[in-house]
């Protein structure tokens, strides 16, 4: 194993300074830090796209103890402009692991920093807002690495779902994908030929989303961001699910157009996860914002009423209370984020139509919210075999 080590620079874009090592020479990546706290799932984060240019800072002390494995990849791509950590494991053990963390880095060129006070840069981004930075093992001056990062694209106002969705349609049918990804729910549904259609629209899906909705055997059809209103109706869909992914919501106009088009001259049910639930709100008449420093974990309370499930987020933006209060009376709120009471999921009360801020497929994190899913399913079903929605 190499074991070379490269002096490297972590530089925000306010002049903080935070020095580490790199097993990667010649590096040099940009992009806005944010900061994970969860204490697993490092892989599962590091291939999730709803992280597109941004940098990881995973406040757990130590990645890698599990190691990579084969089956936890939620992307097929790494979209992360990079990763930050205290400490990397270079001995795995796990019963699944087919490589290091130092390895994959390498293997796969992430840039990376690793030997930096993690606790230290949270604290610094709670107070003073997520920004942007840049990782360096290639420069190392720190008025040229002020030059590079003042040059960096902002995430508000930028579409950066054009970049992850897909570029043209396919199908997963669930006859021929039991086991889509590695999950123990998949063993307690035994709905295998519930031979449902959804229409997945992609603006940076995660795999275990699609994972969830194969368990119970739904037929997918999983379409580019920028699909219209005729093309989707085209799939004949007995539910549409909005999936996760990056950027900033507000600027995703073809998609908001297409939602409101949906609701208004459908009643096909509506499933918003995420970037779904922001466009689906931005659809209903709602506004978005940007949070200073983000939801990003695996321990966030979300709920109402005096009942609490503990929920996986990553989110920098949020859905604005105030604009939603402005809106008719069909729209309600099921649940805030009890951390800062921001808005974590709505529903219609006149059409089959509901959304989460937060990950009820988890991946990594607990399944308190995969209910949700089932759910769903039963609006589909309802709507499939019965006039109750008509």
């Amino acid at each position: 194993m190499n074991k070379v080590l490269y002096p490297s620079i972590l530089y925000l874009e306010d002049g903080t300074l935070y020095k580490g090592w790199s097993f990667i020479d010649n590096i040099l990546s940009c992009g806005e830090v944010v900061f994970n706290t969860g204490m697993t799932g490092y892989q599962e984060i590091i291939t999730d796209p709803s992280y597109s240019q941004q940098i990881i800072a995973f406040t757990y002390p130590e990645l890698g103890n599990t190691g990579i494995n084969n089956e936890d990849n939620e992307s097929k791509t790494i979209h992360a402009k990079g990763i930050i950590a205290k400490n990397i494991c270079l001995y795995p053990n796990n019963w699944r692991t087919n490589s290091s963390l130092k390895t994959y880095l390498l293997n796969n060129s992430i840039p990376h920093i690793f030997g930096i006070d993690t606790r230290a840069l949270t604290k610094h981004l709670r107070t003073m807002g997520v920004m942007n930075a840049c990782i360096s093992s290639k420069i190392l001056d720190k008025d040229l690495l002020h030059n590079t990062v003042s040059k960096a694209s902002n995430i508000e106002g930028s579409n950066l779902v054009n970049a992850v969705t897909t570029k043209k349609a396919y199908a997963i049918k669930a006859a021929n994908h039991q086991e889509f990804i590695y999950s123990h729910l998949n063993y307690k549904i035994n709905n295998k030929l519930i031979n449902l259609n959804v229409v997945l629209i992609d603006f940076g899906v995660k795999y275990n989303i699609i994972s969830r909705l194969l368990s119970y055997g739904c037929n997918i059809y999983i379409l580019p961001a920028n699909s219209t209103y005729e093309t989707i109706k085209s799939y004949k869909p007995d539910g549409i699910l909005l999936s996760n992914g990056p950027g900033d919501p507000s600027v995703i106009t073809y998609a908001i157009t297409t939602v409101k088009q949906l609701i208004k001259y459908s009643n096909i049910p509506i499933f918003g996860i995420c970037m779904g639930h922001q466009i689906l709100s931005l659809a209903l008449g709602a506004k978005t914002f940007k949070l200073k420093f983000g939801h990003r974990g695996l321990n966030h309370p979300s709920g109402a009423k005096k009942i609490s499930e503990i929920t996986s987020q990553n989110h920098g933006f949020a859905v604005n209370l105030q604009s939603l209060k402005h809106l008719n009376n069909n729209i309600e709120v099921t649940h805030f984020n009890l951390n800062d009471y921001t808005i974590a999921g709505i529903l219609h009360t006149k059409k089959p139509i509901f959304s989460v801020q937060y990950h009820p497929e988890a991946s990594p994190g607990p399944h308190d919210s995969d209910y949700l899913f089932k759910n769903f399913i039963t609006l589909m079903q309802l709507k499939t075999n019965s006039n109750i929605l008509k």
